[in-house]
């Protein structure tokens, strides 16, 4: 990791990843969706509405996951001071905070007919939206601690406290009486049957792919931006 720490060696290595990355996840998550819309048989009992799952499935996985590497850099921060920690935080969160807005957003569609009602404060639905409104608390300090030259400590440490709230989520439907099914997909197998879960994990890859070369754009961007800087302050001292 710290063999990174330059930023012109990350970019040599970012550039060709952010377009393998995009390339290679649009073409999985198209494939996955067509297939899930088309080539697989609608649920016994959901019907048709099952299909949700090939974007609300890997939206949830990403919402959580978003946050999960916003965590790994905070530690990079505080602990080791790498320099690019801050940078991709701050680059991961609108991705994070996106998937986790999509993963609400495909569950109150999907709930409405199953369990009928578009909301239930059940314990799963809650905390995912307490960990959206995490990263949006995490996108504004960033931000702000950003415009005011700090070094993102308390970014990384908001990052740290948040990631709490990451096994509240994953654990809410064992520990509590709630709507939401409880997990289908575990180390042992999955209760999905094989003809509706086969796209599953192509769509799951393709976002996961989508994700990580939103993020290392984003990370492209922000570095990008400030050699301008620095170059327009050097011109302004000479």
């Amino acid at each position: 990791m710290h063999a990174l720490a330059n930023p012109a060696r990350f970019l040599r290595i970012a550039r060709p990843a952010t377009a393998w990355l995009m390339a290679i996840g649009l073409l999985l998550a198209a494939a996955g969706m067509a297939a899930g819309l088309m080539l697989t048989p609608p649920d016994y009992l959901q019907g048709e509405t099952v299909r949700i799952l090939y974007v609300h499935v890997p939206a949830a996985w990403l919402g959580m996951a978003g946050w999960a590497g916003i965590a790994a850099a905070s530690i990079s921060q505080l602990v080791w001071r790498h320099p690019l920690s801050a940078v991709a935080g701050r680059a991961i969160a609108p991705a994070g905070a996106t998937f986790a807005l999509v993963c609400l957003a495909t569950g109150s569609i999907w709930g409405r007919p199953t369990w009928g009602t578009w909301w239930e404060w059940d314990g799963r639905l809650t905390s995912m939206l307490i960990l959206f409104f995490l990263y949006l608390g995490y996108i504004a300090l960033a931000s702000a601690e950003k415009q005011r030259g700090g070094e993102g400590r308390l970014a990384a440490i908001f990052g740290l406290v948040g990631a709490i709230n990451l096994p509240i989520i994953h654990y809410s439907v064992l520990w509590w009486r709630t709507l939401h099914q409880g997990p289908s997909i575990g180390v042992t197998g999955s209760t999905i049957d094989n003809s509706i879960l086969w796209p599953l994990p192509l769509t799951v890859i393709g976002l996961t792919a989508i994700f990580a070369g939103a993020a290392l754009m984003r990370m492209r961007a922000e570095l990008a931006e400030a050699k301008v800087e620095a170059r327009l302050r050097r011109s302004a001292a000479e």
